[in-house]
């Protein structure tokens, strides 16, 4: 894993990795989130989320809108979700959506709904 992280093509390298397997369930534990730096060290931010889906890029995709919106490092504030190499590249080898209209937000109460009103704007702005 230290070859991977790092690598400057860390971020192609995760999509083309994650090509060896197909996941039933995806899960982003938002409760806390690293909006700059990471994996282990870093500015990290309360986000008190979770997000669940069967398309891997469509939670990738939520994941960087909840870190947008939490404000994050100048690589995710300023380059569109879906231009983000991870993102961009997974998409190329088709492991998920490539738009984040084709993304359904699903929210089981009047507090997160609110908040998926917000992840949609960020998404659909990019």
């Amino acid at each position: 894993m230290r070859g991977l992280h790092r690598s400057p093509d860390m971020r192609r390298m995760i999509a083309e990795i994650n090509q060896g397997y197909t996941p039933q369930l995806i899960v982003l534990d938002g409760v806390e989130a690293f909006v700059d730096g990471g994996p282990s060290r870093g500015t990290r931010k309360q986000a008190n989320v979770f997000v669940a889906g069967t398309d891997r890029v469509a939670v990738d995709a939520v994941g960087i809108a909840i870190l947008k919106d939490l404000g994050s490092n100048d690589a995710i504030m300023g380059t569109k979700i879906f231009q983000q190499e991870q993102i961009q590249r997974a998409a190329e080898v088709k492991l998920g959506i490539s738009r984040p209209d084709q993304i359904e937000l699903i929210s089981p109460d009047k507090a997160s709904r609110e908040y998926t009103k917000t992840l949609r704007t960020i998404l659909s702005e990019g």
